[in-house]
């Protein structure tokens, strides 16, 4: 064979060789983006951090006598949020007052007789946090909540988990206020009888709870 047929040989020889050298590089990159795209589609943001889908698409309307208020819940407090659903649904938070006010603190409602106790659910949970504009269950020790709700107009953390040195029995956060803020922040400056024990915080004037309305 001459030297010239040799070479000829040789170079497509090494021209095919890197056209499969190419494709197979090409196979590559193309499986790498296809695994890239399956585990970034298929990626929870949440996957690993507890209680991380905090927010349902379930809310509340409170129409009150001082304007109106949006609160979503939350569906990470089964108990506590099912409860004030099926108060709501009954009407008991209707026609009701905000019995206790106190400025820079929380607001208080939803004071109605012969409601069963739910357990306290949530304390030991990292976002369990009473921060301003949450709605928290009122209780008067450790799983004595019942239809009483506050909204916290401050951060109020202490009240996230039970403290008994400080009589403090945590209280469940369930919801958001997430439009009507400036009402609540109204309804905490309102005129009150005083702290105690001279007064309980009661507005002078009636602060009404109209109705209550479960929304999506």
């Amino acid at each position: 064979m001459s030297p010239s047929r040799s070479r000829k040989r040789r170079q497509r020889k090494n021209k095919s060789n890197r056209k499969i050298i190419l494709i197979v590089a090409l196979l590559a990159v193309a499986v790498t983006i296809i695994v890239g795209y399956y585990m970034l589609g298929n990626n929870n943001p949440n996957e690993n951090v507890p209680n991380g889908n905090t927010t349902s698409q379930m809310k509340v309307l409170f129409e009150t006598s001082m304007g109106n208020v949006i609160i979503q819940l939350r569906d990470d407090r089964p108990i506590t949020t099912d409860n004030f659903k099926n108060l709501t649904l009954n009407g008991v938070y209707d026609n009701t007052i905000f019995h206790r006010v106190i400025s820079n603190f929380m607001i208080q409602g939803g004071d109605y007789p012969n409601i069963p106790t739910i357990l306290d659910e949530g304390l030991l949970s990292d976002n369990n946090r009473n921060d301003r504009g949450t709605i928290a269950m009122a209780n008067r020790g450790a799983n004595t909540g019942t239809s009483q709700f506050f909204i916290n107009v401050v951060d109020n953390n202490l009240l996230d988990k039970p403290n008994p040195e400080m009589g403090i029995s945590g209280h469940p956060v369930f919801g958001e206020v997430i439009q009507g803020m400036n009402v609540v922040d109204a309804i905490s400056l309102v005129l009150t009888d005083g702290d105690p024990p001279a007064g309980n915080n009661k507005p002078l004037e009636d602060v009404v709870l109209i109705r209550a309305t479960l929304i999506e």
